[in-house]
């Protein structure tokens, strides 16, 4: 099943957050990861969204989620990013195509 990484972005440092996008995604997509939303962060239709930007990244499956999250390449990126961007990340499976079941 489809695993999704969702990340929030607040840039302090444009220079090296541009060094770290471009390691970042070259190990997304070494890892099969695909970008399905990249950019600053839209308006909230509902509450409040505290950053600057916002990306959501599809993979096969959680262990491939964990395996780019763990790579050397993926590790690298996040040494470039530091103190340079806050990064918030979540890691979420996919749901079936007929939905969730709510608990009875």
């Amino acid at each position: 099943m489809s695993a999704y990484v969702v990340v929030n972005i607040d840039v302090l440092d444009e220079r090296a957050a541009l060094a770290y996008a471009a390691v970042a995604q070259r190990s997304v997509l070494d890892h099969g990861g695909r970008y399905l939303v990249a950019g600053p962060t839209p308006e909230p239709v509902e509450g409040t969204w505290d950053s600057g930007r916002f990306v959501v990244i599809e993979f096969p499956d959680m262990d491939r989620v964990r395996e780019w999250y763990d790579s050397p390449e993926y590790r690298r990126a996040r040494e470039i990013r530091e103190g340079a961007m806050r990064v918030r990340m979540l890691f979420a499976e996919g749901a079936p195509p007929e939905g969730f079941s709510l608990p009875a």
